[in-house]
């Protein structure tokens, strides 16, 4: 059983709308999403401006928050348009920006000022005193740098300003470069994961060539595929709630990381569905294993704790996902029991359950929103 002195936020992704629905049904506290411009996930649906209000009602209606990313690397051009999207968030109610960039920071004081001001993981914060200077600027929260552990998490803690929050994510995809400020997909592709475009080469296959033999690849690993050498493994903390929430002590919210983050704008809402509802779960006192096997059923890469208990792990020996479940349908409504699809889909492969419905701090009046898996390559 999970204990705890307080339950901090859970934060989830919000991709597009579809996601930001699932996110306040299975019982996420905030959502984070981006507009057309200045998001780390251009590849993903997002919202155009003039949707922003629509989507602050939404996570509003469900008793969620709702911040706006804006923690791309800013050029001078979007610095310059970047006041008219200030002032259209504030307009819109939004309850925080997430910001990397000083100038963005500066004009957010300025065009939008009663938002509260999260300092990206992009922006590296691993010390008290950058966390300070931070807080000084009149940022309300740090996100940590990726490559913290626990240890440094909580001396962060107790060194920081008392009234300064600290989030933390605990699960998603990891970036091999040092808190996301990798660039290589630039230099590679010309499109720049500092802009959103990441094109993630670095789960790509490389082999050694020899510059007398071109043409001949050597595998980096005994893999005639080639090697993996940067593919990063996806966090899951599931079962280390406890330790980041008893990192140091918050005197605003009671003990350690203020707000849990869940990795996964580039995701479907199937997968912020089951991820939020595992993490509900476990802070609401439910099994941890039962969760845990529900983050096994979505697709994702092998897992791992990150940098949280020493140095992060890579999956050199293969890229891609693990998938023991097909997402085979959603049903939008469903009575209290649930329902099963009722015929096999195809030959050696049945449905198998449904997602949990949402938890008892899932947002009042919402649908059960259930999700039928199929498991993948036999029948059970």
């Amino acid at each position: 059983m999970f204990e705890r002195n307080h339950t901090p936020e859970l934060l989830a992704p919000a991709g597009g709308r579809a996601q930001l629905e699932a996110a306040v049904r299975f019982g996420a506290d905030a959502v984070y999403f981006a507009c057309d411009r200045f998001g780390l996930r251009q590849r993903a649906e997002n919202f155009a401006l003039d949707e922003v209000p629509s989507a602050v009602a939404c996570a509003h209606a469900s008793g969620a928050r709702a911040y706006v990313a804006l923690n791309t690397l800013m050029d001078a051009d979007d610095v310059a348009a970047l006041p008219a999207y200030l002032e259209a968030f504030d307009a819109a109610g939004a309850d925080a920006l997430i910001v990397s960039d000083l100038g963005a920071l500066s004009l957010a004081r300025k065009h939008a000022p009663s938002l509260e001001l999260h300092v990206s993981t992009q922006a590296g914060v691993m010390n008290a005193e950058a966390a300070r200077m931070w807080h000084e600027l009149g940022a309300g929260r740090v996100v940590c740098a990726r490559e913290m552990s626990v240890a440094d998490i909580a001396r962060l803690r107790a060194d920081a300003p008392r009234d300064l929050e600290i989030e933390a994510f605990v699960h998603g995809a990891m970036c091999m470069a040092v808190s996301g400020r990798c660039l290589i997909s630039s230099v590679m592709t010309g499109r720049s994961g500092n802009k959103g475009h990441c094109a993630q080469p670095c789960r790509w296959s490389y082999a050694l060539v020899e510059e007398r033999r071109p043409g001949e690849f050597y595998p980096v690993e005994e893999d005639v595929r080639g090697a993996y050498v940067m593919n990063a493994r996806d966090l899951n903390m599931i079962a280390h709630l406890d330790d980041l929430i008893e990192a140091g002590v918050d005197s605003l919210v009671g003990a350690g990381v203020a707000s849990l983050k869940i990795e996964g704008r580039n995701k479907k809402a199937f997968y912020v569905a089951t991820a939020v509802h595992a993490y509900r779960s476990v802070l609401d006192g439910a099994d941890v294993s039962e969760a845990a096997a529900e983050l096994d059923a979505i697709s994702h890469r092998p897992y791992s704790t990150g940098f949280y208990y020493g140095r992060a792990e890579q999956s050199p020996e293969r890229d891609g996902y693990v998938r023991k479940f097909v997402h085979a349908a959603t049903v939008e409504r469903a009575g209290a029991r649930g329902r099963r699809v009722p015929q096999p889909l195809s030959r050696g492969r049945r449905a198998r359950g449904a997602l949990a419905a949402p938890s008892r701090r899932a947002r009042a009046g919402a649908q059960p929103g259930m999700a039928a898996r199929v498991r993948a390559g036999r029948s059970e």
